[in-house]
C-alpha cells in the first residue's frame, strides 16, 4: 500500500517543463503519495494528457505562481530554448530542480539569474516505485530552507543523497542513474546463461529475476556488506564458490563494471562539455 505523505513536503505549484520517462515517474510516485494534481502544471508540446486531473499546456504561461518549484525533464539539449522562454517567468522565489544530465550548476545559473534556489538531481528509474536512488547538488546561493524542501521534496521516491562535489556528478550519474539498465543486462545475461547450460529459457528467466530481486532485498536489510554475504553463501569447495571463482579471477568483474561506469562517466562529461 502506498504511503500519503504530508501536504506541506509539496511544493504550492510545480510546474514541470517536460514529462518523459524519468521526470513522469517522479510525477506518478508524487501523486500516489498524495500531490493534489490541481497543484501540477505540465508544459509538454504535444498536449498529451499525463494524469487525471494535472493541466497539460502546450506553451508557457504568462507567469508563473508565486513560490513556484520548476522541474526541468526535458532533453539536455533543449536547455538552451526553454531557457529563453522560462528565465523570464522566474523570480526570486522560484525554485529550480534539474534533472538535466550534464548540464552543470553554472550553466543553470547563468541561464536563470534571477532564481536564487537552484539545485542539480539525477533520480533513477525506481524513483517510480518508492525505490529509487536521487543524488543533489546545489551550491551556497541556495538557502538551506530551498535544499530541506527539496530534499522533502525527493524523499517519497527513495534514497536521497547530497553530493559535496559537482566534479563528482557524472560519476554518481554512472553508478545509480544508469545503474538500473546495468542490472537489466546483468539479469539479462544471467537468464540467458542459465538458458546456455540447459535451462529452458522461460523457466531460466524467471529464475534470474526472482533470484536478483530476493537477493537485492536480502542485501538490503542485512548488517553486513554484499561481499561478506557472497562469502558466507560459498561453501569452501561448493558450487558457489566455483562460480565466485570465475567471477573473481583477475577481477574481472570488477574490472568490468569499472569499465562500464567510466564509459558512462566520460559521455557526461562529453555532454557537459557540448551544451
Amino acid at each position: 500500500m502506498t504511503q500519503t505523505w504530508p501536504d506541506h513536503l509539496f511544493p504550492d505549484h510545480l510546474f514541470l517543463v517536460g514529462c518523459g520517462n524519468m521526470a513522469g515517474q517522479m510525477l506518478s510516485r508524487w501523486l500516489d503519495c498524495g500531490l493534489d494534481p490541481a497543484r501540477v502544471t505540465v508544459l509538454r508540446p504535444s498536449g498529451q494528457p499525463v494524469a487525471d486531473g494535472v493541466a497539460v499546456v502546450t506553451d508557457y504561461p504568462a507567469a508563473l505562481p508565486a513560490g513556484t518549484t520548476v522541474l526541468l525533464g526535458m532533453k539536455p539539449y533543449q536547455i538552451a530554448d526553454v531557457a529563453v522562454a522560462l528565465a523570464p517567468l522566474c523570480a526570486a522565489d522560484t525554485r529550480i530542480v534539474s534533472i538535466l544530465a550534464g548540464t552543470t550548476l553554472a550553466d543553470l545559473r547563468a541561464r536563470f539569474p534571477v532564481a536564487r534556489d537552484i539545485v542539480r538531481a539525477m533520480p533513477n528509474l525506481p524513483v517510480g516505485l518508492g525505490e529509487g536512488v536521487t543524488a543533489l547538488f546545489t551550491d551556497d546561493a541556495t538557502s538551506a530552507q530551498a535544499r530541506a524542501d527539496v530534499a522533502a521534496l525527493i524523499q517519497p521516491l527513495g534514497l536521497v543523497e547530497w553530493i559535496a562535489d559537482e566534479a563528482l556528478f557524472n560519476q554518481v550519474t554512472a553508478l545509480s542513474g544508469c545503474g538500473p539498465a546495468f542490472l537489466f543486462r546483468f539479469v539479462d545475461a544471467l537468464a540467458r546463461a542459465g538458458e546456455a547450460i540447459g535451462i529452458p529459457a522461460d523457466q531460466a528467466a524467471r529464475m534470474a529475476m526472482a533470484t536478483v530481486q530476493g537477493s537485492a532485498n536480502m542485501a538490503a536489510r542485512a548488517n553486513d556488506g554484499p561481499g561478506v554475504l557472497a562469502d558466507r553463501v560459498a561453501s569452501p569447495g561448493g558450487m558457489t564458490r566455483e562460480g565466485l571463482n570465475a567471477l573473481d579471477a583477475d577481477d574481472r568483474l570488477l574490472a568490468l563494471l569499472t569499465d562500464t561506469l567510466a564509459a558512462a562517466r566520460d559521455r557526461g562529461e562529453a555532454m557537459a562539455r557540448g551544451a
